[in-house]
């Protein structure tokens, strides 16, 4: 019989979701694309609710995640910060140690 542990992790401050995987999702598709528009479009999600998420991502985090331009007529645009990129980089480190860990923790299911 295969077992499979299943598990979802996100990071909260004061009971506001700083990171999960959507948001994380979310942050790299604008570091592809430079733009919340087109990075929400890639990700099937709706301007609105893309733009709730990086707002929310901003007022959690300690310091600025992105860097937005109003368009005009070359167009807007979004960056991530270098604490933004830092970010996603411990959240993945985080995400694939928490796997390891849960895998581990399986086999002695398995060994039963």
């Amino acid at each position: 019989m295969d077992y499979k542990i299943k598990s979802r992790i996100w990071i909260e401050s004061e009971n506001n979701v700083l990171l999960g995987e959507g948001r994380v999702k979310l942050l790299k598709a604008i570091e592809e694309t430079g733009s919340l528009s087109k990075a929400a479009k890639s990700l099937n999600l709706s301007y609105k609710k893309a733009w709730h998420l990086i707002d929310s991502v901003n007022k959690t985090a300690k310091k600025p995640v992105t860097i937005n331009s109003i368009g005009g007529k070359g167009g807007g645009g979004a960056e991530l910060t270098d604490y933004g990129k830092s970010l996603i980089t411990a959240f993945d480190d985080i995400n694939k140690n928490c796997w390891n860990f849960l895998d581990q923790q399986l086999d002695k299911i398995k060994a039963l």
